[in-house]
């Protein structure tokens, strides 16, 4: 991971994402971006994704360079 300070746990902020999303998910990172880091999770045999429970609602993942430390 590009971001050695994330563990799971850890507060983080959502700056961006790679792939569409769900409207619902567009609407939940725009009224609170921020969420907890509970677990990571091979994307591609490649990198890490990072599974974050939102504060606003629901789990989902990210790509390590969509998030930053909140």
């Amino acid at each position: 991971m590009s971001q050695a300070a994330i563990t799971i746990g850890s507060k983080v902020r959502v700056t961006r994402v790679r792939d569409r999303i769900p409207a619902e998910l567009v609407t939940t990172l725009k009224s609170d971006p921020t969420g907890t880091v509970k677990d990571f999770r091979v994307t591609d045999g490649k990198g890490i994704g990072v599974v974050v429970e939102l504060n606003g609602g629901g789990t989902t993942w990210f790509f390590d360079d969509e998030i930053t430390p909140a």
